[in-house]
């Protein structure tokens, strides 16, 4: 089997404007003088996907969307098709993160849903999963993770077309993040459902998100099963994010 290619993506979250774009044009400038072997997205708000797109053609540099819509049209007033999103160069969209689950209220089912869509649309799904905090205490880490990716992942799931990101709940965002053992075994039980129920699990990419820094990427990078990250606000400025891309994206 051919080794997994590292993936760091940035998720701009409710963030950015037009002007933001300097942000993307300096990490391209980055990446081309120093041409990393990770592969690397940014996934910005909706308004700027296109002109994301516009900005990194050429670049190296993938863009996805932060969710989308299990149809393809329709009377969905405020939504964003999976097509749509391809139609305007994006390669990859988010789905199933933890704001989308608790704000929203989306199920493993609807997510899956997403997830059949972005395959429909020849985007690549992030899948994401993690336990709250609550969840954590009790001793639920395992089953919880394990419960959300046999609900989320539909069984057209490949490793080309998805990737999976363990994101702890209580880490995104709040500057904490679980031991590098905490790390481990998570991932390595992902990895372990995934081959039991994918002929290619073992080439899945399995990202680690939550609280990423470049002061704690190299770390968490290093740990085993553990094929990138989705950073949340390090990756909002090109400065931030390189160190990050540096810790995985480099042999």
């Amino acid at each position: 089997m051919a080794a997994r290619r590292p993936l760091i993506v940035g998720n701009w979250k409710m963030n950015g404007l037009t002007a933001s774009l300097a942000e993307a044009t300096a990490l391209a400038g980055k990446v081309q003088a120093q041409a990393p072997q990770a592969e690397l997205g940014l996934c910005p708000p909706a308004t700027l996907v296109a002109a994301m797109a516009m900005t990194l053609k050429g670049s190296g540099i993938g863009v996805g969307g932060q969710d989308c819509h299990a149809r393809a049209a329709g009377a969905h007033t405020g939504d964003i098709a999976a097509e749509m999103l391809k139609d305007a160069g994006a390669a990859y969209v988010i789905v199933g993160h933890s704001e989308r689950r608790a704000d929203h209220g989306e199920s493993d089912e609807a997510v899956r849903a997403k997830a059949q869509a972005a395959h429909r649309a020849g985007l690549v799904a992030i899948v994401c999963l993690g336990e709250t905090l609550a969840q954590r205490d009790a001793g639920e880490t395992l089953k919880v993770v394990g419960s959300q990716l046999r609900g989320s992942l539909p069984d057209d799931a490949n490793a080309a077309n998805t990737v999976i990101a363990y994101e702890p709940v209580w880490a995104i965002g709040t500057g904490r993040t679980p031991t590098l053992e905490q790390v481990a075994e998570v991932h390595a039980a992902i990895r372990q459902d995934l081959k039991a129920r994918f002929d290619d699990g073992a080439g899945f990419r399995i990202l680690y998100g939550g609280s990423v820094k470049p002061d704690n990427a190299k770390q968490l990078m290093a740990v085993a099963d553990v094929d990138g990250a989705l950073v949340g606000g390090a990756s909002l400025k090109a400065n931030d994010f390189w160190p990050i891309v540096e810790a995985k994206g480099f042999k």
